[in-house]
């Protein structure tokens, strides 16, 4: 390789980490290194779909493991000669930012304020919350997430991230809005979006709406009640329910049509206890006869199962729990007014108790309630258990009820190519359980507004079933501020005029859209068509069934393939005992302290330790590791270039020379096949490994004949300056700031702009194994004074080895006597392998 002359700087005197981030951060940026060229065609371009992360609060050593994951192949394709499409986001809508801004800034949203264009939040936030309109509640949004957002950036380009910072986009932003509600509306148009009133799973803390992929399964205490309702003539049918205080809502009872106890009841009906009403018994194939008296009670609603028993035996509707989670102030129709005012307005768990109390006084209830814990279905932010209220909502087409569609999704899952390969398996296994279409609307205020309006008639009331669209040219739009074609301001909320849909899309909706939002879909369509579909989607395992599933079905729906070509899928950090990191465990770490003090490029390492697709337990050990490693690198670097310079003419001409580049050789190879198989850290084990022998072996080895003037001399020089080079390279995806800083030593341009190396650069003709031979005498030559606790610079008086590895060692004998301060070296003629140390007489 043609050694070139920096114009930077000289080799210091004392090399240091200190300091590397923030120059080098500086200079990267200053100069472009890690600029897309959207000169290049579309087969020199590497595009990648990172997640934009959630900007509420700060990072932590999660986020720095996934994204250096993704950093890794972005660096390794930029080096391999591609230009990186590497764009980065910010969410910033949805629930967490919502609450953080009424934490923050004390306040809370009124729709129902007017708005302030002077409004200041309170100076000392405390107390009762001060209420505001939408308007100025978002305006608070924006003004927190800027602030969030640009520590969140000072972080990850001290972290290092080679993302091009000029295509930072936000999810909140009029271009997201934008994309996200044009994408909607051809949803709608084609008829894969629609508004339908139907149980909806709600989360009475937030007062929203809670989609399938938001829900997780929780512990929950309950106790089941045995309570009897009565035929006529007085005969008993006793059910066993945890929720008492449905008796209101309860629709039927259903038993198995197989389960012999029932089968009489099955087309008669019973009359609920306390409140009288009548109500059919019934047959459904997912009653459970061994589970408690094997008759259940339906209620609207009181779980999932309901609402399949809903929905397949056609039953009617009684709902009795508001958006607040109080029972409503008025009774269904058709229960008697009377015992509903003794649970009317309480709260689910004051209603249950007063329900107790009435069956007890009643005479149906049958002893006391029997304490159990259960399962209970939670909104993954949420507190308390989901309640399931009917409410009218947006929906897209996600499988869930087409079979059609949902084996084009399989089809998708099967074409995509995962790293690593089997968490292929949790997307097919949510695809294959979905419930039901992708609730996408949400009760929220800081979100893309759902871009439609409704005419209102003669009475004021919305027509839901003919909304009022706009164009795509006028997007984003919001309906709260915005007038849709055709009508004026003064007709909002009229009768004759219109009405804004009030809700806002599930953050999912936007998220789902980061390649049209990156690539900059109906701005830029030149752009999006060159990086499109991307190459790479990386992300973390438990945002498979929300951020990859949705994306895929968006991408689908609009374009009939998918978003990319491959998934690298990242495991979670997990704290010293082995549990994952988590804001609400309290066991999170922050990276900003780790990083000032073990560095940037240590933090690295600790993160590319961790395989694709496993969970990674964090060791402060394995960053002092990294650190070691750094400083190394700086040391070892300069002894090298401290050798001086040398001439194009010169060549490696010596068999230990030659045979540490024909390793190195072998140790590219290993490398590339690795980063190409996403297999990042198999290929940093292998360079750390080769360089730890190189400078443990090696260069002890070549030391002394590294400073002569003779054609040995001049090998040793050449080779030390090519394997430095390579190795450079090799570590640069890991470590960019200290393998930049040495390059700057030396060479012109960056580490991370040069090309990654191939083994002929490292040279060939070489044996590699006489290497391994020297070093093993080296080895057993340290062991000898080791054991004698002798220094390492003792004399030793006759080193004798043999065996048939022996002729290995001749090319390379004064190496060997010089590095192991050896009087008297015999080879000596066997069969059987042996080294002989016999140190000096100290």
């Amino acid at each position: 390789m043609t050694e070139q002359r920096s114009r930077h700087a000289a080799v210091p005197e004392k090399p240091t980490l200190g300091g590397l981030e923030a120059v080098l951060v500086a200079r990267w940026e200053a100069e472009g290194t890690y600029r897309f060229d959207r000169a290049r065609p579309r087969e020199d371009i590497f595009s990648i779909d990172t997640p934009p992360p959630t900007v509420s609060g700060s990072l932590h050593i999660g986020h720095v493991l996934s994204y250096t994951h993704t950093d890794l192949i972005a660096r390794f394709q930029r080096m391999r000669g591609k230009t990186v499409f590497y764009p980065i986001g910010w969410d910033d809508n949805g629930l967490p930012t919502e609450r953080r801004v009424q934490n923050h800034f004390g306040v809370r949203c009124d729709p129902a304020m007017p708005y302030d264009p002077d409004f200041e939040p309170p100076s000392k936030p405390g107390g009762r919350q001060v209420p505001i309109s939408r308007r100025n509640f978002v305006e608070l949004c924006h003004r927190l997430t800027e602030v969030d957002e640009r520590a969140f950036e000072e972080m990850w380009r001290r972290v290092g991230l080679s993302v091009d910072w000029s295509l930072l986009y936000t999810t909140i932003g009029d271009h997201s809005q934008a994309v996200s509600q044009r994408a909607f509306l051809r949803n709608l148009r084609r008829g894969e979006a629609y508004l339908a009133e139907a149980p909806t799973l709600w989360d009475v803390t937030y007062r929203t709406a809670v989609a399938q992929a938001e829900l997780e399964d929780r512990e929950w205490p309950g106790a089941y009640h045995r309570i009897s309702f009565h035929r006529p003539g007085g005969e008993r049918v006793w059910i066993e329910t945890t929720r008492p205080e449905l008796i209101p809502a309860c629709v039927a009872l259903v038993a198995h049509p197989d389960d012999e106890r029932y089968r009489p009841l099955f087309g008669t009906s019973v009359s609920t206890p306390v409140f009288g009403v009548e109500v059919p018994v019934l047959a459904h194939h997912l009653a459970e006869p061994d589970k408690g008296s094997g008759i259940a009670m339906i209620c609207t609603f009181g779980d999932i199962t309901d609402v399949t028993w809903w929905r397949e035996l056609g039953l009617a509707t009684r709902p009795v729990i508001g958006w607040d989670g109080r029972l409503l102030p008025e009774p269904p129709e058709g229960v008697p007014a009377g015992p509903y005012s003794e649970l009317a307005g309480h709260t689910v768990a004051e209603a249950k108790e007063r329900a107790v109390a009435m069956l007890r006084e009643s005479g149906d209830l049958e002893g006391e309630p029997r304490a159990i814990s259960r399962p209970v279905k939670f909104y993954e932010r949420g507190e308390k258990p989901l309640e399931i209220v009917t409410t009218r909502q947006w929906y897209i087409r996600n499988g869930g009820r087409d079979p059609e569609l949902r084996r084009a999704l399989l089809g998708r899952g099967a074409e995509l190519n995962w790293h690593p390969a089997r968490m292929r398996v949790r997307y097919d296994n949510w695809v294959e359980g979905l419930a039901g279409d992708w609730l996408i609307s949400r009760q929220r205020f800081f979100g893309v507004p759902i871009p439609v309006w409704y005419p209102l008639d003669d009475t004021g009331q919305p027509v839901h079933d003919r909304p009022i669209l706009p164009e795509e040219g006028t997007l984003p739009i919001d309906p709260s501020d915005d007038v849709p074609p055709g009508y004026t301001e003064d007709q909002r909320g009229k009768a004759g005029g219109f009405t804004g849909d009030p809700d806002v899309m599930d953050t999912w909706a936007t998220s789902s859209l980061t390649p049209e939002i990156a690539a900059r879909w109906g701005v830029d369509d030149a752009l999006y068509h060159q990086v499109t579909p991307m190459d790479l989607r990386a992300q973390a395992h438990e945002i498979i069934r929300t951020w990859l599933f949705s994306t895929v079905v968006r991408a689908e729906l609009e374009h009939r393939r998918l978003p990319w070509s491959s998934a690298a899928i990242s495991g979670w950090v997990l704290d010293p005992d082995r549990k994952k990191m988590s804001k609400s465990k309290g066991n999170v770490v922050t990276p900003l302290a780790l990083i000032e003090k073990h560095g940037s490029d240590a933090v690295r390492y600790w993160a590319a330790g961790g395989r694709l697709g496993v969970d990674t337990t964090f060791e402060v050990g394995q960053l002092k590791i990294g650190r070691r490693l750094a400083i190394k690198i700086l040391n070892a670097s300069k002894f090298v270039l401290g050798l001086g310079e040398t001439d194009p003419a010169d060549e490696v001409t010596e068999a230990l020379d030659l045979s540490m580049l024909a390793r190195l050789g072998h140790l590219v190879d290993e490398a590339t096949t690795a980063f190409e198989g996403y297999e990042h850290t198999r290929a940093l084990e292998a360079v750390e490994r080769f360089f730890w022998a190189f400078c443990d072996d090696y260069l002890e080895l070549v030391k002394s004949r590294a400073y002569g003037a003779d054609a040995g001399a001049r090998s040793a020089r050449v080779a030390l300056r090519r394997a430095l080079d390579v190795q450079l390279r090799l570590f640069a995806p890991f470590m960019p700031f200290v393998t930049e800083e040495v390059w700057s030593w030396w060479r012109v341009g960056s580490v991370h702009r040069a090309p990654w190396p191939v083994p002929a650069d490292a040279g060939s003709g070489g044996d590699p194994e006489i290497l391994t031979a020297v070093a093993e005498v080296l080895g057993r030559i340290r062991k000898a004074k080791s054991e004698a606790k002798l220094s390492m610079r003792a004399e030793v008086a006759r080193l004798t080895v043999a065996g048939p590895s022996a002729t290995r060692i001749r090319p390379a004998q004064d190496d060997l006597c010089e590095a192991g301060h050896v009087e008297e070296f015999v080879l000596a003629p066997s069969a059987d392998s042996s080294v002989e140390v016999v140190l000096a007489d100290s």
